[in-house]
């Protein structure tokens, strides 16, 4: 099947949803025109790859440049790369697992990525499936695990023989492993070449001296003789220097010696071993010129046993038995230990001298060198074709992910449609007996809502708590109204994967909710301040009581308490009663008290005087004219609430007004309702009793006020007219 072409004829289609034309992507051939959409069409134009609800890895894939963001053109590619590599491009909008059969073989790239996934499968023992899924790709050290050769010019221990088992282990153990893409520790060319290269030089090095006579001078005894030489060479070259000085003066002679102080130190110590050190650093024997070296007695204690040992370990099978050794004679005993020292000197500088002799020249000896070059000549010819496993991972992603990704990033079907949660929407939040399902992450709350403002949505922005992790988000309201929400209120927050978290609202941002909240809430702000100004009233009351009688008991202890000096001191006069003052207030109380009573009677008569019919219109006009103004402010900014400064606010690029009107913002929240067909008992044992005498007394004034209206409206006129309601005119004939 071949590939739907670019045309630049291609027919869009375009629905509608948010309050703007968004393009649907139904067909691969919608996919693969992407790039001759108009951009200022697509919904977005870059997102941000961390703080979404979307794999990670697919969209660090996508991400060509690694920058944390995936813009247009790099979705562009990334489905350009997918349909160049199967039959269909239908196949991305069908997502979900890659069949094989619909890699297209058509070409050499797509017969080498067939023959990989393949590999794949069969690595995985699962040689007769038909479709590979993401989680088959996902753990790559498995997948490299099963097969015998994965490219990656390393050998493993893993389905070798014995021999090569050894041998790997050998070398890891000396020069240390790499990794495998399979996770164990093998070997590469360049450890295999330099331990044999080490090996070989130091196996023929071990050699030699079975192949050269003179670097054993004394056969199976040489390395004993030699430990023996070595010992007190460094002692024995300085005795024949120090007779060699005393022989160009004699006066060196008492000085070569020791000196007299280093005597009397060592003589005024404790000789019985503690003073080894001092003794040892005199000469090896009494210095004087021409002198030859005591091999039986007048020796420094501290050499003697060494002196012995080298008298019967070399001196005596190379010279034969002697008392005395002369410098001619140890010049000779160092010449025939010269090539065996010579030859220890040329010894090869390797960390394979650990490696017990034997097993390294079997290994030297043996095939395993060859064998396992051959190894890694096969691994790395397979290097193509596991290179390609990446690719293979990238289709398979690509498959499930890009057409989703593409409804959420050209268009915002999932969210619009509410098929599926958007990528943006990190889970949903219970709070205040609402579910609210736009929840965003939130990596700095105070940032976020700065821009996030501008939306016109009501947005509390919350903590969420989980096993020691921590997550902010911000959830939008859109439904109910906000009288129970505030910072320090807690709820439960569920993610994408479904799990709890706990969660506390820190900020709030304050918008309008709905029509309904704005409809009550001027009656909510009286109710408010009118409840408020009554507690203030009584609180002022209760603390002037409070002080009156802490005054009273104060004053009351002071006359007790208090002795008159000279008798008591002449009262003082009340003061004089200020009528003009209390004139004034009584008026200016009787004005007000007039005023509202004229109001109250002119807004009662003028009811009263409306026809039953006109009634309820009179309420309705007098509800609308409290709480117009704010229903219709709330009703313009709910029309005009934004999805993009939200979503902008977290790195993304919205490219249009991505309205949430009222009808959508209220799918958004659901607020409590009882199950459908669920009995409700209105009977609350535990409801406030309340006592009907108030409403029987207000219904019979009612009544009585409505009964005098009718049978003698002048009257009722008459009572009214004091408090400024107008006369009663002549009932018509």
């Amino acid at each position: 099947m071949l590939l739907p072409s670019k045309t630049p004829l291609h027919r869009w289609r375009f629905f509608r949803a948010g309050g703007f034309d968004q393009v649907r992507l139904d067909t691969g051939a919608d996919l693969l025109n992407l790039a001759q959409l108009d951009q200022k069409l697509w919904v977005a134009l870059s997102c941000p790859t961390q703080g979404v609800e979307f794999d990670p890895r697919t969209l660090a894939l996508i991400d060509a440049d690694h920058d944390g963001h995936v813009r247009a053109p790099e979705l562009i590619g990334a489905i350009d790369w997918a349909a160049t590599r199967l039959k269909s491009a239908d196949t991305l909008i069908q997502g979900g697992a890659l069949k094989l059969a619909d890699i297209d073989d058509s070409h050499d790239d797509g017969r080498k990525l067939l023959a990989s996934a393949r590999g794949i499968l069969a690595s995985l023992g699962k040689a007769d499936a038909t479709t590979l899924t993401v989680d088959d790709c996902a753990d790559v050290a498995r997948i490299y695990g099963g097969m015998a050769f994965n490219g990656d010019g390393v050998v493993t221990a893993v389905g070798q023989d014995e021999t090569l088992t050894a041998a790997i282990g050998t070398i890891v153990a000396q020069l240390g492993g790499k990794p495998d893409r399979s996770g164990e520790a093998g070997i590469d060319r360049d450890a295999l070449t330099r331990f044999f290269d080490e090996a070989r030089a130091l196996v023929a090095w071990r050699a030699e001296p079975g192949a050269k006579a003179e670097l054993q001078p004394l056969g199976a005894d040489t390395e004993a003789a030699h430990a023996a030489l070595q010992a007190v060479r460094a002692k024995v070259d300085d005795f024949f220097m120090r007779c060699r000085l005393a022989a160009f003066d004699p006066r060196a002679g008492g000085l070569l010696n020791g000196s007299e102080d280093d005597l009397k130190r060592i003589g005024a110590q404790v000789l019985a071993g503690a003073s080894d050190a001092d003794v040892a650093a005199l000469p090896l024997a009494y210095v004087q010129s021409g002198a030859a070296l005591s091999l039986a007695g007048g020796l420094n204690p501290a050499w003697a046993d060494a002196v012995a040992a080298l008298r019967d370990q070399v001196v005596a099978p190379l010279l034969g038995a002697r008392t005395e050794l002369s410098e001619a004679d140890w010049a000779q005993l160092k010449a025939r230990f010269a090539p065996r020292e010579a030859w220890l000197a040329a010894k090869p500088a390797t960390a394979l001298e650990a490696v017990d002799a034997d097993a390294l020249a079997a290994l030297v000896a043996g095939d395993a060198h060859a064998r396992l070059g051959a190894l890694l000549d096969q691994d790395e010819a397979a290097a193509e074709q596991a290179a390609l496993i990446a690719d293979v991972e990238r289709l398979v992603r690509f498959v499930r992910d890009l057409a989703r990704l593409a409804n959420n990033f050209v268009s915002f079907t999932d969210f619009y449609t509410r098929r599926d949660k958007a990528s943006f929407q990190a889970g949903t939040l219970y709070i205040d007996g609402r579910s609210c399902d736009l929840c965003v992450k939130v990596l700095d709350p105070a940032r976020h809502a700065a821009l996030a403002t501008l939306s016109g949505v009501y947005l509390v922005y919350v903590d969420c708590t989980r096993a020691g992790q921590k997550l902010s988000i911000a959830a939008a309201v859109t439904a109910g109204d906000s009288d129970q929400l505030m910072v320090g209120r807690n709820g439960v927050f569920y993610d994408r994967e479904g799990r709890d978290w706990d969660a506390t609202i820190t900020k709030i941002v304050d918008h309008p909710i709905s029509i309904r909240q704005a409809f009550w809430s001027p009656y909510k702000k009286v109710v408010r301040l009118i409840g408020e100004q009554a507690q203030k009233f009584a609180a002022a009351k209760a603390k002037a009581a409070d002080d009156l009688a802490t005054q009273s008991v104060i004053k009351a202890g002071d006359k007790v308490t208090t002795v008159p000096a000279a008798g008591p001191a002449p009262a003082q006069p009340p003061a004089a009663f200020d009528v003009a003052k209390f004139a004034g207030i009584f008026a200016a109380l009787g004005l007000a008290v007039g005023a509202i009573g004229t109001a109250l009677a002119s807004v009662v008569t003028g009811f009263i005087g409306l026809k039953p019919w006109q009634m309820p219109l009179a309420l309705l006009g007098l509800m609308l004219l409290i709480s117009g103004p704010a229903m219709a402010m709330a009703y313009f900014k709910l029309r005009n609430r934004n999805l993009g400064p939200i979503l902008d606010a977290n790195g993304w690029a919205i490219n249009t007004r991505a309205r949430i009107n009222i009808a959508f913002g209220t799918a958004l929240t659901q607020t409590a309702r009882l199950p459908e067909g669920a009995d409700r008992a209105l009977m609350d044992p535990y409801a406030d009793k309340k006592s009907r005498w108030p409403w029987i007394v207000l219904a019979v004034l009612v009544l009585a006020w409505i009964t005098a209206y009718v049978t003698a409206p002048e009257k009722v006129h008459q009572l009214l007219q004091p408090l400024g309601a107008p006369a009663a005119s002549a009932p018509k004939a």
